[in-house]
């Protein structure tokens, strides 16, 4: 986007950011200035985000989709796919600011598109209680360990699909591929959350949602990877990142292996080798011995 202000001289602007795994999370304090994103920025470079923030301090105008509001100490939805433009305005300006894949939201595009740019209640219901948790987690976050945030994200999204959902009628009035949706964003939650379980079966999994195990399959059917090799892949990058991290250091690459539910030492090294080309001890050496930035 393309951002402009007056105040040259005497710009301030201050940003704190909290990786919630699923979403990022983020607090914006900033002396008035406006923004303007085009279909060509779009074309540049989207995430695919929905960006859902709440007003802290001052008034921003957003203006996305033919919808223009002011907005003072509510919520308010965009979405990086579309062009907007936007203004804080007063001398500061304060907001908290969720982003979201759009495709972790197992809600429908096209309802969600009708809340765009306009003033959210944050002071009421599900609102209010969504609000006090974003603020919450820019205070207390950055405190927090990464595994207890990556768990926090799944409660976020959960938190922002309720108070959505509610905003667009009864959730019970979904269409069946966004309840669908919603049910595969639960599956992969629970899969993460899980996943130094070594109990961790499709079996345990299907119970656990109510499904059978063949609708479970169909679920993952148009996804990159079936359930078992997500289960694989993610059991695989935390044991990467484990390895190289040097508060961890000090265990055994086997201690690694079970934290992340591999049964044995030699099935972990097989899995490891076969993905990242190297073993789990020659992968922990190199990382340890390069210099620290």
């Amino acid at each position: 986007m393309t951002l402009n202000t007056r105040h040259w001289a005497d710009f301030r602007a201050s940003l704190m950011y909290v990786d919630l795994g699923i979403a990022q999370l983020s607090s914006l304090t900033c002396s008035p200035v406006t923004s303007r994103r085009t279909s060509a920025h779009v074309r540049r470079g989207d995430p695919e985000h929905l960006q859902l923030a709440l007003i802290t301090q001052g008034t921003v105008r957003i203006s996305q989709r033919g919808n223009e509001s002011l907005v003072a100490g509510n919520l308010m939805l965009t979405d990086t796919s579309r062009p907007s433009e936007g203004a804080c305005i007063g001398e500061q300006t304060g907001t908290v600011i969720l982003q979201i894949p759009r495709h972790s939201l197992a809600l429908g595009s096209d309802r969600v598109d009708r809340l765009l740019a306009r003033p959210l209640a944050a002071d009421v219901g599900s609102g209010a209680i969504l609000a006090d948790f974003l603020k919450t987690l820019v205070a207390r976050g950055p405190h927090c360990h990464p595994e207890e945030l990556r768990a926090m994200g799944a409660v976020t999204l959960d938190l922002t699909t309720a108070f959505l959902a509610r905003l667009l009628g009864e959730p019970g009035q979904a269409p069946a591929e966004a309840r669908a949706q919603e049910t595969l964003q639960r599956v992969y939650r629970f899969i993460e959350n899980n996943l130094g379980d070594p109990d961790l079966t499709l079996r345990t999994i299907a119970d656990r949602h109510n499904l059978s195990l063949r609708r479970l399959h169909a679920l993952f059917g148009d996804q990159p990877l079936t359930v078992a090799a997500h289960i694989r892949q993610r059991r695989l990058e935390r044991a990467h990142a484990d390895l190289v991290c040097r508060e961890l250091s000090g265990r055994p690459v086997q201690t690694i292996a079970a934290r992340w539910g591999f049964p044995t030492a030699t099935a972990f090294s097989r899995a490891f080798r076969e993905t990242y080309g190297i073993t789990p001890t020659e992968h922990r050496a190199l990382s340890l011995a390069a210099p620290r930035h």
